[in-house]
């Protein structure tokens, strides 16, 4: 039973290792503002057409980088679910005797 616990510890942290190595993105106005992160949340990079910064004001930077930075974590939530999800099912077929299933 300690070994499938350990298994499934192992398991955890090579998820957590895999998802720091998937890039999300949010944009918006066309790619005008660009974020990108990892599927673990982390912001990794930010980018504004600067034909697109010379026009806008300071409100509406600051609205659409919001928007684009939460859609890159809409994104990293998604990809984290689906790993996590297949992940769980792994370690529970692998688990399923442990609990006399």
């Amino acid at each position: 039973m300690f070994d499938k616990l350990m298994a499934a510890q192992q398991m955890a942290d090579d998820i957590k290792k895999r998802l720091d190595t998937v890039s999300v993105y949010g944009e918006v106005e066309g790619g005008a503002i660009k974020v990108t992160a990892t599927a673990n949340k982390v912001i990794t990079a930010v980018e504004i057409q600067e034909e697109f910064f010379k026009q806008a004001d300071k409100e509406e930077v600051e609205e659409l980088l919001l928007t684009a930075i939460n859609k890159a974590l809409t994104q990293a939530d998604q990809v984290s679910a689906t790993e996590m999800q297949a992940a769980t099912k792994d370690m529970l077929g692998g688990l399923g005797g442990m609990f006399g299933a």
